[in-house]
This record gives C-alpha cells, structure tokens and sequence, in this order.
C-alpha cells in the first residue's frame, strides 16, 4: 500500500514544485526571483534539478536522498502533465543570499493554493531551497486535487479516496504541511491508510 499512494502522489509534488530562480545583485534580486519563477514552471530540462534546486529542495521533494533524490527529479522533469498552468509570485524578501516568496498556483497539482518558499543565492545564481508551508491554504481545493490524483491512478477503492479527501479538510494546516513538505511520503501513506 505504501508504494501505491507514493508513487501516486511523490513525483506531482517535485513537478509541481519546480520553481527556480537565478541571481545577481542585491538591487535587482526581487525582479530576478520573480521572474525566474513565474518562467520555470514551463521549463522540463533535467538540468534544472541541479541549476535551480538545492539538494535539501530536491531531497523535499522526494522519498529518496542525495543522488538517488537527483535521478528521480532528472527523470521526472519532462513530464509537466500536472504542472501548472500560471504562478504567480508575490511577497519577495531579500536578506543578502537568503530570499522568501510566496506563489500562487493556478492549474496543477497545487491550483488554488499559495505556498511560502525559501531561496538560496549560490554560485551568483538563485535556487530554491525550501517549501516551508502553505501561504494560503485551501483545504477543499486541495483535497478535490489529491482526489482527482487518486482517482487518476485507478487503484484506489472510491470510498478510501473519500476518506483521505474529508481528512484532508478537517485537518489542522500544520498537519496538512507536513504531509505535502515534510521530505517523506511516508504521513500521507499513513493517512491514507487509516480510511482502509
């Protein structure tokens, strides 16, 4: 059962959250960092798993670690199938080689949804770093979309992807973060067995 809904739900979350930025100075980093962003989602090159992420984003994104972590995001970087359709992004702060932005989703795994990210300036280049949590969350569109991916996979009985879908609703959004950005797939596997 654990590596149904992995495999299910791990790869959309590192194609939804492929989002990049690259650098340059202090005046000009906001404008960069939006930009690069609101371009990236389009990108499908495997290079942008080692040009625009860090290994901790990349090893987020996964139930793998290290190299392992960076060949799963090389291969999967040319399916943009649940990538979204626009982002935007707002709310930049720049602290010398560190930044947060927060981007909306519009299409994708994450439609509706506003998720907080941190950014590293490396190598005269931003990348990002981190999902630290949902901006603004929308716990019934989120729960529709996780719906939807199940339903898409076709192995999962009806009633057990209600159930997931009502706990995703009624749970508290620090428990919603931690499925979705805690680096495993392991909660939401066991979330979603507890409605077996």
């Amino acid at each position: 059962m654990r590596t149904r809904f992995a495999l299910l739900l791990v790869p959309c979350l590192v194609l939804a959250f492929a989002l990049a930025a690259c650098g340059g100075s202090d005046s000009d980093s906001e404008g960069e960092i939006e930009e690069v962003i609101e371009t990236s989602v389009t990108r499908s090159d495997p290079a942008k798993c080692t040009e625009l992420m860090t290994t901790t984003f990349i090893n987020q994104s996964s139930d793998l670690r290290g190299d392992s972590a960076l060949e799963e995001c090389e291969e999967e970087a040319g399916d943009t199938s649940d990538d979204p359709d626009s982002v935007s992004v707002s709310a930049i702060e720049v602290d010398g080689a560190d930044a947060n932005a927060e981007v909306a989703f519009v299409g994708g795994v994450y439609d509706g949804q506003t998720v907080a990210v941190a950014l590293v300036e490396e190598d005269g280049g931003w990348k990002l770093d981190e999902i630290t949590g949902f901006a603004d969350l929308d716990a019934n569109a989120l729960a529709r979309t996780v719906e939807e991916q199940f339903e898409k996979g076709g192995e999962v009985p009806q009633a057990q992807i209600s159930c997931v879908g009502d706990g995703i609703r009624d749970a508290p959004q620090a428990e919603i973060e931690e499925l979705f950005f805690g680096g495993s797939s392991q909660p939401l596997v066991e979330f979603a067995e507890a409605c077996e």
